[in-house]
């Protein structure tokens, strides 16, 4: 008799601890132009056999200073080094999980159908080429518009184009600027351009004009133990490579 009563307590234990031991979902703080790719390796990670991941996604920036504050994230996916080293002096990455997984290309787009000559070339009169804004994220914050800001720069473009610059919260909405036609020019990263059926690219930027666009992950510290598993399917899934190469960005050797 005791030892049934055992084996019902016992039953009813496990019954009560199971949903505290049940795998949570990752909570994944990434880059706007992740958007896309992420989406998709969720749903590969959730057929794999664990919960859909918790996505947020907005300017690299915002999401580090939201990380310092104490936000609840597991993992961070910087669109640059800039806000993961951010984050690393601070502490707030796990020693050994950070990666440079993958880069991109920056390019000049303009709503569909309005395309104008351009040369990407230093000496080239980019403002008398065209009327209006020039769309980008917000330069010297969001990485795109720190490429964008640099790359102009080094073309000999910037003083003339400072004060026509439109810097937004992060890529994808300047790219929803230029796809509305509210921007006839934005500068965002190719990958933001091959989803939208409603831009043309105009020209890319040489790598030379520009830091190399790299994309770092890490898990957070204090991230919940299945944030790794997930880092480790982004980084060598065949899935999440496929994914990756779907939407245009290039992997980085290890």
């Amino acid at each position: 008799m005791r030892a049934w009563i055992h084996r019902v307590l016992l039953l009813l234990a496990l019954a009560v601890a199971g949903p505290a031991l049940a795998e949570e979902p990752v909570r994944v703080f990434a880059a706007a132009s992740l958007t896309n790719a992420l989406n998709d390796i969720g749903l590969e990670w959730r057929k794999a056999g664990h919960p859909k991941p918790s996505l947020a996604y907005a300017a690299s920036s915002a999401l580090a200073k939201q990380i310092e504050a104490g936000a609840p994230a597991d993992v961070f996916a910087s669109a640059d080094l800039t806000w993961m080293d951010y984050l690393d002096k601070r502490g707030k990455l796990q020693a050994g999980t950070r990666r440079n997984l993958l880069g991109n290309t920056l390019v000049m787009i303009v709503p569909q159908g309005r395309a104008f000559p351009v040369q990407v070339r230093r000496g080239f009169d980019l403002a008398g080429a065209f009327e209006g804004r020039l769309c980008t994220g917000e330069p010297g914050v969001v990485p795109a518009g720190i490429y964008a800001r640099e790359a102009m720069q080094n073309l000999g473009w910037w003083d003339a184009m400072k004060n026509r610059i439109v810097g937004t919260d992060d890529v994808r909405t300047a790219l929803a600027f230029v796809e509305r036609g509210e921007c006839p020019l934005g500068i965002v990263y190719a990958t933001d351009a091959k989803i939208s059926r409603k831009v043309d690219v105009l020209a890319s930027f040489p790598p030379g004009s520009h830091k190399p666009i790299v994309y770092p992950f890490a898990a957070v510290e204090g991230a919940r133990p299945q944030a790794q598993a997930f880092l480790r399917f982004v980084q060598t899934s065949p899935q999440a490579a496929a994914i990756f190469a779907k939407y245009g960005f290039t992997r980085l050797k290890p």
